[in-house]
């Protein structure tokens, strides 16, 4: 391709909205333009480089035995209503009306619509399937933002396996375990394993693949001596023991005027310090109310809390809900003596004496409570949140938590869709039993921001060669009618090697051609002019490094072929 033919509109300064790296680099190197928020255009640099995302992706699910299907958008409301999952998808699922007043949803993924396909399944003869497609999905996201990361529309390599039974779901797994490193690896990206949260998918088990940014917005526990690495949505670390005072026969009641926090009683004379503590938290559960009891100085883990109630409709409770079930305001509330309601307690407060909490009496504390004695605790749950630097659960070194960007998320289903959905075949014995799935989903725009967010400096994007859009540029410093000839000559024989190279021939300067392509993030660069040329010498640029080396023009094609395909994957 030729740069004075390309459309590349890279522009001088970074968008005003943007935060994160990513997100100017892309619009400021020419590769996406914003149609609307949470919507981008991919110009033709952006297409480039997802199609060989696509490509690696293809590759490696096509190597496990992946069967590629496309399936449609637009699904009928009633398939996701079966599985209970259009109540759950809320306010992000895309639901329209079509004129014979059907109910149609826009597809945010695929596990309903591959099930009734796998209804065709009839006989364990026919498994293990694997199936996959790459497709456009749609989410009516609440905060886009972030360019590539979080949008509306995006598309999504997602891969389903149908097995007849757990042990045969286990090996789909590890078998997309294994090629999602890959993948991942051949795109250049860090990507750790780490545990996480189902939600709204369901099943046993879920493995989301991390790469560390600062743009990401999920946080990783992670502990560097053993590498146990999990989402804070599932993470746990221990808890040191506390060891309390038998305190006083029963709780004592005291006043605490203006005290609204667990740091207001902390610093009050005569409170308690936080670990003391007992914080009370009043949440909807599916429409009734529940108390939710952590330790003073320790934070919810909201997605626990609803994993573990298994809860569709979950909220916190609002100050007049809280104030009509309790009697008080939040900063005073207790559930000592509390009855008829349903109270859930995090791990770390079993056993606990002589403990203050609210009294559900504005400007009012309980001293000396006792949980097991003064409480009525229905259920006990690890609903806390890791924090940096607790013991690691299986080593018992510091953890440590970062940000990072989920590029890929697989599942073990097991029968979730299949049952409600008539997904059933027929055993060896003649008995019928429902098929074993698993879900494995990929964003192909979001792993192209994050190689950006993992492969930049301050001139601008530095693409591996797998994912460039281009893997090399010629640059022409003048067009004379010698150094044109040798850079021509020079490019075809790139082409003819296979090689994916673009010649800048513009009639610019060469600040500005080299200001462009360090911008654009080509991985390597030769550049061509009337004084090398008098010497003999092309000089070999790597974008990554910075190292210029400098080649005899008999050799530099040769010499640029064998680096690039040393680092094809």
């Amino acid at each position: 391709m030729r740069w004075s033919q390309a459309f590349i509109p890279t522009l001088r300064d970074d968008p005003t909205d943007a935060e994160a790296a990513s997100h100017k680099l892309l619009v400021r190197a020419g590769f996406i333009r914003q149609l609307m928020a949470g919507v981008y255009t991919l110009l033709p640099l952006a297409y480039r480089s997802r199609r060989k995302i696509q490509q690696v992706i293809e590759e490696e699910i096509d190597a496990i035995g992946g069967q590629e299907f496309l399936f449609p958008s637009l699904h009928p409301a009633e398939i996701w209503r079966k599985t209970g999952r259009l109540d759950v998808m809320g306010d992000e699922m895309f639901r329209l009306v079509d004129r014979k007043a059907g109910e149609v949803v826009l597809g945010m993924t695929h596990e309903e619509i591959f099930t009734t396909i796998a209804t065709e399944i009839t006989s364990y003869k026919q498994l293990p399937q694997l199936w996959y497609q790459i497709h456009t999905k749609f989410r009516d996201e609440p905060r886009p933002k972030s360019g590539l990361l979080r949008v509306r529309e995006f598309t999504m390599k997602d891969s389903y396996s149908f097995d007849l039974d757990q042990e045969g779901l286990d090996r789909a797994f590890d078998a997309h375990y294994a090629a999602y490193t890959r993948i991942f690896a051949r795109l250049g990206l860090d990507a750790i394993p780490v545990e996480a949260s189902s939600g709204a998918m369901g099943g046993s088990g879920s493995v989301e693949f991390m790469v560390r940014a600062e743009a990401g917005e999920d946080l990783v526990a992670h502990c560097p001596n053993c590498d146990y690495a999990a989402n804070v949505e599932k993470a746990v670390s221990e808890v040191p023991p506390i060891t309390d005072e038998a305190g006083p026969a029963a709780p004592e009641k005291f006043a605490t005027p203006g005290v609204r926090t667990i740091e207001d009683l902390v610093e009050f004379p005569g409170g308690a310090a936080a670990s003391r503590q007992i914080k009370t938290l009043v949440y909807m559960l599916d429409g009734e109310p529940a108390l939710v009891l952590l330790r003073g100085d320790h934070p919810l883990q909201e997605q626990k809390l609803q994993d573990r109630t298994g809860a569709l409709d979950f909220r916190p409770a609002h100050p007049d809900e809280i104030a009509e079930l309790l009697g008080a305001d939040a900063g005073s509330l207790g559930a000592v003596g509390v009855t008829g309601v349903r109270i859930l307690a995090d791990e770390s407060l079993r056993g606990r004496t002589n403990m203050t909490t609210g009294a559900n009496e504005n400007d009012f504390h309980l001293r000396g409570v006792s949980i097991d004695r003064d409480i009525t605790v229905d259920e006990w749950f690890d609903i806390r949140e890791v924090q940096a630097g607790e013991p690691c659960v299986d080593c018992g070194e510091p953890i440590e938590i970062f940000r990072a960007i989920e590029c890929g998320h697989i599942f073990k289903l097991g029968v979730k869709y299949s049952e409600p959905l008539g997904a059933m075949v027929l055993d060896e014995h003649g008995k019928t039993r429902p098929i074993y799935m698993g879900s494995y989903g990929i964003g192909l725009e979001r792993n192209l921001a994050a190689v950006v967010e993992t492969h930049f400096d301050e001139k601008g994007i530095a693409w591996p060669v797998t994912v460039a859009p281009y893997e090399a540029v010629v640059t022409v410093l003048r067009l004379d009618e010698e150094t044109l000839e040798t850079a021509e000559e020079m490019y075809g024989q790139l082409r003819d090697a296979g090689i994916d190279v673009l010649i800048d021939d513009r009639n610019e300067r060469p600040g500005v051609k080299f200001n462009d392509a360090e911008l654009v993030g080509i991985p390597y660069r030769m550049t061509i002019g009337p004084r090398g040329l008098a010497e003999d010498i092309v000089e070999i640029n790597e974008r990554a490094t910075g190292v210029t080396d400098r080649v005899a023009v008999g050799e530099a094609v040769a010499h640029l072929v064998a680096r690039i395909e040393a680092e094809r994957r």
